[in-house]
């Protein structure tokens, strides 16, 4: 069994943030079901649909730890990692509009579902290196699990540069100004969310900048929390 430490640390913190956010949202949703509170249940597909993103480097992991062999063929990797981007983004929009700008929610959700229709397109016509990504492999000098590299000229490495500045910009800047605004536990709660999504959106673009599997480690612990915040600031 070919897994190095960089390995077990690549597929045990993508599997920390995958379990963490699961486990969360299901918590969620369950505690939505008890209080009636319908943003507790969509925080909590949020959290379940943005751990998902991180299926591909979970399932390749204890596929190898298991069958001794890696994901096949590897484009599958790709679909388990980024189909979960659309549902994502909707979810996340949605709790933003409802939050911030209830009257305008669905202009923004519909622009978003678009733009997320159009992403999911061309990852599922355009996956192969030399399209989408510029390369799928195992990679045995580093840790024997399969990697994915984005093309950055293609409209799916654009697209997903757009949504995490969109989340940047008026999930997680937007909530820290409605915390500013607010008062007593409400400040508390948009400040919780706001950490959240800020933390989701810095920790996934390192997760695809950083090359040196440490630091990447370091940076998926961190990601492991993002549930947390989200539970934090709509558990009541």
């Amino acid at each position: 069994m070919v897994i190095v430490f960089e390995g077990w640390l690549d597929g045990i913190t993508a599997s920390l943030i995958v379990f963490s956010s699961v486990i969360f949202g299901l918590f969620s949703l369950y505690k939505s079901i008890k209080l009636k509170a319908k943003l507790l249940s969509i925080a909590g597909l949020n959290m379940i649909f943005v751990g998902f993103l991180w299926l591909g480097p979970t399932s390749d992991f204890f596929f190898k730890l298991i069958t001794d062999t890696n994901i096949s063929p590897v484009v599958i990797y790709v679909f388990l990692s980024y189909t979960w981007v659309a549902p994502a983004l909707f979810f996340a929009m949605y709790l933003g509009g409802e939050l911030l700008i209830p009257k305008y929610k669905w202009v923004l959700v519909g622009i978003f579902i678009v733009l997320g229709a159009i992403f999911e397109f061309f990852l599922w016509t355009q996956p192969n290196p030399g399209q989408s990504f510029e390369f799928i492999e195992v990679r045995p000098p580093v840790n024997g699990l399969i990697d994915a590299g984005f093309n950055r000229t293609h409209p799916t490495f654009i697209m997903v540069a757009v949504f995490l500045m969109s989340a940047l910009i008026f999930l997680g800047i937007g909530m820290a100004v409605k915390a500013k605004q607010a008062t007593g536990l409400l400040r508390k709660k948009f400040t919780y969310l706001s950490i959240g999504y800020i933390i989701f959106v810095v920790c996934g673009a390192l997760d695809s900048i950083l090359t040196l599997v440490v630091a990447i480690g370091i940076v998926r612990v961190v990601m492991a929390t993002f549930a947390v915040w989200m539970y934090l600031g709509l558990k009541t």
